[in-house]
């Protein structure tokens, strides 16, 4: 996950959303209730409004569209009945394409990953039900994730990351586990 659900964050201070654990220090320290005006602040420049922070996204410089993204942001930080909605923590849709947490431990056969070959620029991933899938070596992201819904340790699995099918992810339970998974040569 990138950042936390923003699904609650009208009347939230900065950089405390429960369960949330990579903001900067900067975040954390900032006496910042997000409200109209501090999103107006932060939406346009982030960097100048809050400086050293990990935000990647220059700003949204259209006063326009800053306005409706805020309006937006209130709209969906309200209930039925006006009480703020508890922040969830969830992987990207992107991972699922149904916006739900994916359990790694429990994928098919067909995406855990038995070797991974390494020659050139091309890796070759083998999953358990003895397919092949080549990858330009730019288009394959390692990742980890040591969570309860993470794959077993040992055991990575992969996961499309393109509708074209030439990228994709394979996924650790550890970083130490990378390096050795990888077998090496032509």
């Amino acid at each position: 996950m990138t950042g936390p659900s923003l699904a609650s964050i009208w009347g939230q201070k900065a950089g405390a959303i429960e369960g949330f654990t990579r903001y900067s220090k900067a975040l954390e320290r900032a006496d910042i209730t997000w409200d109209e005006r501090a999103l107006d602040g932060w939406l346009k420049n982030p960097k100048a409004f809050i400086p050293n922070n990990r935000m990647t996204f220059g700003g949204l410089k259209d006063n326009g569209q800053r306005r409706d993204l805020i309006a937006f942001l209130r709209s969906v930080s309200e209930t039925e009945d006006g009480a703020p909605d508890q922040p969830t923590e969830r992987r990207s849709e992107a991972m699922t394409g149904q916006g739900q947490m994916l359990n790694l431990k429990t994928l098919d056969a067909n995406r855990r990953v038995t070797s991974i070959g390494h020659c050139a620029d091309t890796y070759t991933v083998t999953t358990e039900t003895e397919e092949t899938h080549e990858f330009w070596a730019f288009n394959l992201r390692f990742k980890t994730d040591g969570s309860e819904l993470g794959p077993v340790a040992g055991h990575p699995v992969i996961i499309g990351a393109s509708m074209r099918g030439d990228r994709g992810f394979v996924i650790f339970a550890s970083p130490a586990e990378i390096s050795p998974f990888i077998e090496k040569g032509c």
